[in-house]
């Protein structure tokens, strides 16, 4: 196939730069490259036992041999239901949550059942990269609006007004944030969800990260604590990063019924159903106990306060302490224009291939967020690795 052969649709999609880099680091090591990869979005731990037992007992079952309801298995969305309730206070019916190939699909789908051709979304940057992605292939138009760690990276009510336009058709909110780890307080969740309510807005919340917080930072659910919003609000989940579950391609949708209705029907003819087996085991997690991320949490509460130090240590290097999720995303605007080791980098896409190539590190730029001059950096890696590759930055840099 030529490459005019390929549709300007499916030409026009940016690969995710965090996959990227991850499997050009794992690629690297299996050469025999002592690579150190910052840019995983998983957690470094095994699923707990008890939901691998639930996926062994159900390949046992010729019922999970079989499709199954293209919005999830009953007994599931009841489930989610259920442990939307417990975790962040929002009451639902289980016909308002679709079951997803993973949070990506449902944030996918999402956009393809709210938006028509021209709507504009209020994308706060920096953005995980596949938001702007997946508003263009619903073929809406992704607004940026910029913060920085002095706003504690935190989009205002004033930057929303003026980013809206007549064709504004929804706001896209995550807290705590991929990549930046922000996490919102109430009271401004609050004033985002009258906002938009006021002036009917959609709103998709993406809440991936909600058990991932750390310090005095608390996660608060926008429906919750805005219910005048919450009939325009798609809620995106999933057991991915709680559960250290990303292999198992779980996600869901929480919505009104006619919204998650039209994205049921888009997945029926997308992928059917969720794989029985990942569903049975998910039905195990969300039912189960939150141990296994009270232990996650306090490991990467760790790391956190051990990256933000040695960030912090990097000549010309400044590095906001995240609230939530597993990244830092340090300002490495210091380190470019720089004469390093006889190199020199312009640009942070720049300084992470010259890293790679240097020092064996591999991290995100900030380019594939929508903030250049900045980079993510996960600590969901072992403390060892994690010393061991902020050393090698430490002594680059000095």
């Amino acid at each position: 196939m030529t490459a005019s052969a390929v549709s300007r649709r499916a030409a026009g999609v940016a690969e995710s730069a965090t996959l990227a880099i991850t499997t050009k680091a794992k690629a690297l090591r299996s050469a025999g490259e002592p690579v150190i990869g910052f840019g995983a979005g998983e957690p470094d731990f095994p699923t707990p036992a008890y939901i691998v037992d639930a996926a062994r007992e159900a390949l046992h079952d010729p019922a999970n041999f079989r499709y199954s309801a293209a919005a999830g298995l009953p007994a599931l969305r009841e489930a989610v239901a259920k442990k939307t309730a417990r975790d962040s206070g929002l009451i639902i019916d289980p016909s308002q949550v679709m079951i997803t190939n993973g949070g990506k699909q449902a944030v996918y789908l999402a956009f393809q059942s709210l938006l028509d051709p021209g709507d504009e979304v209020l994308l706060p940057a920096p953005y995980w990269v596949t938001y702007p992605e997946a508003i263009r292939l619903a073929d809406g138009i992704p607004v940026p609006i910029p913060t920085d760690e002095v706003s504690g990276f935190e989009v205002t009510i004033d930057q929303l007004e003026a980013a809206t336009t007549e064709r504004t058709k929804a706001l896209i909110f995550v807290s705590p944030s991929n990549p930046t780890g922000a996490v919102y307080g109430r009271d401004r969740i609050a004033e985002i969800g009258r906002w938009a309510a006021e002036r009917d807005i959609w709103i998709v919340a993406d809440e991936i990260y909600e058990h991932l917080v750390y310090g005095d930072a608390t996660f608060h659910s926008l429906p919750v604590v805005a219910p005048a919003a919450a009939d325009r609000t798609i809620v995106v989940n999933g057991v991915a990063k709680t559960y250290a579950m990303t292999g198992w391609r779980v996600g869901w949708m929480i919505g009104p019924t006619d919204m998650v209705g039209a994205a049921t029907r888009l997945q029926s003819h997308i992928s059917s159903n969720v794989a029985n087996i990942s569903q049975r085991a998910a039905i195990a997690a969300v039912d189960g106990p939150l141990d296994a991320v009270d232990v996650m949490r306090s490991v990467f509460d760790r790391r956190r306060k051990t990256m933000v130090r040695m960030l912090r240590e990097v000549p010309g290097v400044r590095c906001a302490e995240p609230e939530g999720a597993f990244y830092a995303f340090p300002d490495l605007r210091g380190l470019l224009d720089r004469d390093l080791h006889g190199r020199t980098a312009r640009t942070t896409m720049d300084l992470a291939a010259l890293l790679l190539d240097e020092i064996k590190i591999a991290i995100v730029p900030g380019e594939a967020f929508g903030a250049p001059g900045y980079a993510r950096l996960s600590f969901a890696l072992s403390d060892e690795d994690l010393e061991e590759g902020l050393t090698r930055l430490i002594e680059f840099t000095s």
